[in-house]
Order: C-alpha cells, then structure tokens, then sequence
C-alpha cells in the first residue's frame, strides 16, 4: 500500500492564509496544465493535515481543556487546562506553542484555499477522466473537513468556496453556523459521488468514500441532524468495508497500522523518515528523560491522564490498558507511580501513541482521525436521539462494549441515561484522540464536567461559558475588516 507524501513543491504551490497577499493568477494560470500538476495540488491540499498535526494542535488545544488529560504545568501549554488564553493567544506566541495552538487550526484556511485552487483549475486539465473526479472529490471532502475543523473549534467562521485572486476576494464575514453545515453537507455530497470505496490498495491517507460519509454523519451529530447523521453512519456500516479489529490494542500498534486500516479510516499519516511528516505528540506522552524503552527513543514526560479518568474504567476494560501506571525503565526496573513524573504522585502515562523504534523524537505512529467505532457510536447515538433506546441503538453500542471485554448495557435505561452511557463509551474510546472536548461543547456540559477535572497539579478548572469557543485569532482580524470576534469574547 503506498504512502501519501508532501513534496516541498506542492507545499509552495497553491498555497494562501487569508492573512497574507494572495498567490498571482499568473503563477496559478501557468502551474495548472497537466495530471501531474493535478496531483502536485491535491498533495498541498493534504499537507495542511501537516501543519496541524504536527504540532498537534488539533489534539493539545482540545484534549488539555477536557477532562481525560493534561500538560506539565508549562507556560503555555497549561492555558488551556486553567482556561488561562485570551484571544492575543499571548503565551501560545510568547512561549513558541502556536503550533499546539489554536492560532494552528486558524491555519486550516489554508487547506481550504488550496482545495478552491483544485476545484477551479483541475476540471479544465487534459488527464485520466477517473482519477480527475477522485481528485475532485478529495478536494470537495478536504474542504468540508477543514471547514468543520473550524466551526467546532470557533463557531461561526468564514465560508470560502471560491480561491482568492485579490484582497478583496480573501476579505470575507463570517457565515452562520447553520450555513457553514449546509456548506459542509454540499461539498459532502459531492466528495461522496466522486470517491472510490475503501480497498487495500488505496493510497495511505487518501480519503475513500466511506470517510467522507463518516465526517457527514459526524458533522451532522453535532448539527443536531440526527436523521442525516444515522442514515450516514448505517451507510458505512452496511458496506461492509470496514469493520473493529478483534483487539482494541491493536488500533495503536505501530507495527499493526496496515492491518488496523480496516477499522482505522481515516489518520494522519506519521512517518519516522524523509520524506514524509511526523508529529511530536508520541514524545509528549512518554515518560520524562526518555526513560521508557516501549514508549520511544526520546520522549519528555510533557502530558498524562488525570488519575480520576483511569480509575473510571472498568478494571475488566481492555481499554484501561491503553493507560498505565508504572513503566519499564531503560535499564529494565519498573518505575512506580509516585516515580513517573515529579509534579505529582499519580502521573499516568498514556500508551496510544508508542514507536519503540522512534527515530529520536520523531515518530512513526499514525494519529487516529476517523475510526469506524466512531460510526459504530455516533449511529448509536443518533438513533438513540431520534427514538430513545431502542435495541438498535443498543446492538450498536454493545458491538463497542464486547470488543472492550465488558458486558452489555443494562436493559431498560431511559432515553437520556442511554445517552449519558453513550457518551461515556465515547470517552473511554477515544480519549487522547482529540474527540472529548467536542463532545462537551456540543452537549454544553464543559462546565460542569471539566470543573471536577481536578488533581493536585490543578486542583482548580474553572472553564467560563465564552470557553465554549476558542477565540478567533486577534491577528486575523486585525488583518480583516469583514471578520469580528466571537461575541463572548468581544
């Protein structure tokens, strides 16, 4: 299976923040001529995935304002967990964290000039008439997925379907939330019509149909869209082209990762050698001073699981095990809990994100995007939502807990306790990945929930309701007469 890579000319071309002079139309008129070309700029479009991940802000801004895990009180990297960032994004700048930040995921704006670059240019190129749509279609899904990785992060933003040819073409107001959903459910369609199906022979980190119609039922859950978003969800299901693995281990193997395709759909493509992109996350998560020989060969200690998260589980959960609270030391001796990090005695270390082989810090473990338990829940919830809990909603959920190695959800449950059980599935699944705090804002039950998040490294949260949004970058509208801020943040 080959490799999706991000030549340095396909990251050059094409390529515009909305902060800055837009690409000439000469360049863009003479670059756009042949399939290789084509493909050069569908590339670009996917190295923005770079720049986010690499940081990787779209995990660190929202996972450390949650409730599963935290940073090592560092300046900078701890704003999140205390609520502490203004909308100067101050220590983020001041700190050399704007990668972790959500100044990072401002970025995404790039991927979606590039993708309108795409859908202008490529349809008039002389080339393969097949793999012409499927580039089409990668464009229209990359599009959508940066416009949602917008929206959940700072609500109302800016729609841009048409590339920027001047200042005043870069220069929009933002759009509604209920309009940037009927974008994303457009381009959806049409990424869905032009995609082929998931096989063993797709590139790696290409989009396939069955990943554009996980990001519409998702976008669609967190719309409110219920019906949209099972009827999505089931489609994956009833194709057949994925399925959980047998061992939920297995999804984090860094060895496994062509095997784990079948369930994980959907990654940041992490790669220990060039070409190729990594992410630091793996070197955040291991233990301090490197001195984990399972976790990988140059790790920091920078980030561990609140104790109360890991005591949550089930002892039964194979899931717990993806946690741990001691450690095999380079020179062979296990490592005790009060010995893991010296900020607290219950440092617990999170194990998703493990290369034992690392190349230094840079890391060959792939970052989870879409995973077909993903769909598996939100079918799950969006039944439940719609119906209550009936046994379909309940089947659903319950194919989550058996490959967890627990026993079903008690029969009987209510309408709103089986919702409540739901998302608390989606928490054990998915924590680390970036998933949890979206969850709580789209639920709007971040402030209660995060203000019992607490330890004796933090022993006080108190998430204020404008944090239910970053705020837009100050930058960004400095440099837009057309953009204002959040209203909670103005």
């Amino acid at each position: 299976m080959r490799k999706i890579f991000i030549p340095l000319i396909a990251l050059l071309m094409a390529g515009c923040q909305l902060e800055e002079t837009p690409y000439s139309s000469i360049f863009t008129d003479n670059f756009y001529k042949t399939a290789e070309d084509a493909e050069a700029a569908i590339t670009s479009v996917y190295g923005t995935l770079g720049s986010l991940y690499g940081g990787p802000a779209p995990l660190i801004a929202s996972d450390f304002s949650a409730d599963q895990v935290y940073a090592r009180p560092v300046v900078g990297r701890d704003t999140y967990t205390l609520f502490s960032y203004d909308k100067q994004y101050s220590a983020a700048k001041s700190f050399d964290r704007t990668n972790e930040s959500p100044l990072q995921i401002w970025r995404a704006y790039s991927g979606i000039e590039k993708a309108n670059w795409v859908l202008e240019r490529v349809p008039a190129i002389t080339m393969n008439t097949q793999r012409r749509e499927e580039i089409l279609g990668e464009a229209y899904y990359l599009r959508a997925f940066y416009h949602w990785m917008l929206t959940k992060n700072f609500g109302d933003i800016i729609v841009k379907t048409k590339a920027s040819k001047n200042l005043t073409e870069a220069y929009q107001a933002k759009s509604t939330r209920a309009e940037v959903y009927q974008q994303i459910y457009k381009d959806l369609d049409e990424a869905v019509k032009r995609l082929p199906s998931y096989s063993a022979s797709l590139v790696k980190g290409r989009a396939s149909k069955e990943t554009a119609l996980a990001l519409y039922a998702k976008a669609a859950l967190y719309n409110e869209d219920w019906a949209t978003s099972l009827a999505k969800a089931q489609e994956v299901i009833n194709g057949g082209k994925h399925v959980l693995l047998t061992n939920v281990l297995d999804v984090y193997d860094v060895t496994k990762e062509d095997q784990a395709r079948v369930e994980n759909m959907w990654a940041f493509e992490s790669e220990s050698f060039q070409p190729g992109q990594t992410s630091q996350v793996g070197s955040l998560y291991g233990p301090a001073n490197s001195n984990g020989k399972e976790y990988g060969r140059v790790s920091y200690g920078s980030a561990f699981a609140y104790q109360s998260f890991f005591n949550s589980f089930n002892p039964k959960d194979k899931r717990r095990q993806l946690l741990d609270t001691t450690y095999i030391a380079n020179n062979g001796n296990v490592v005790p809990q009060r010995s893991i990090t010296p900020v607290t005695t219950q440092g617990v270390l999170v194990k998703k994100y493990r290369d034992p082989n690392s190349n230094g810090n840079v890391y060959a473990v792939n970052i989870p995007i879409f995973r077909y338990a993903d769909v598996i829940l939100i079918a799950a919830e969006a039944e439940a939502r719609q119906n209550g809990a009936t046994a379909v909603a309940y089947g659903y959920l319950n194919q989550i807990r058996k490959r967890a190695g627990l026993e079903d959800v008690p029969a009987g449950l209510s309408k709103d306790a089986f919702i409540e059980a739901i998302l608390q599935e989606r928490a054990w699944e998915f924590f680390a990945e970036g998933d949890r705090w979206y969850d709580l804002t789209r639920t709007n039950t971040f402030m209660s929930v995060v203000a019992k998040a607490v330890n004796n490294v933090y022993p006080t949260r108190n998430p204020q309701a404008r944090n239910r949004y970053f705020p837009i970058p100050q930058d960004e509208i400095n440099a837009n007469p057309q953009l204002v801020q959040n209203p909670d943040w103005q």
